[in-house]
């Protein structure tokens, strides 16, 4: 296991989420297939998963002017997932706080 990172919460996928109640992001390894990703949210959640969506998202590079001249870098590369589940579960981040 340890396929999925961390759980995606963002103005976006709260959207997502409030529209339809069993829709999930998660940030996953990107060497992850989704059959990997189904099988630990269901044994980590608890729920029973009906599909599971990928995107994989390339880092951009960024740059910015300073005193000392022109700063370059990059954004981390990723892999997303969205996971759906069956009507009427639902999973909660917060109740651990």
């Amino acid at each position: 296991m340890g396929y999925i990172i961390k759980p995606l919460i963002t103005e976006k996928m709260t959207a997502i989420t409030e529209k339809q109640n069993n829709k999930f992001g998660f940030i996953v390894n990107p060497k992850a297939n989704k059959i990997e990703i189904k099988k630990e949210i269901e044994a980590k959640y608890n729920v029973n998963v009906v599909s599971v969506n990928t995107m994989n998202y390339a880092g951009k590079t960024k740059s910015r002017y300073t005193k000392a001249g022109v700063i370059k870098g990059r954004t981390n590369a990723f892999k997303k997932a969205i996971v759906t589940l069956r009507e009427g579960e639902t999973i909660d981040f917060y109740s651990n706080i």
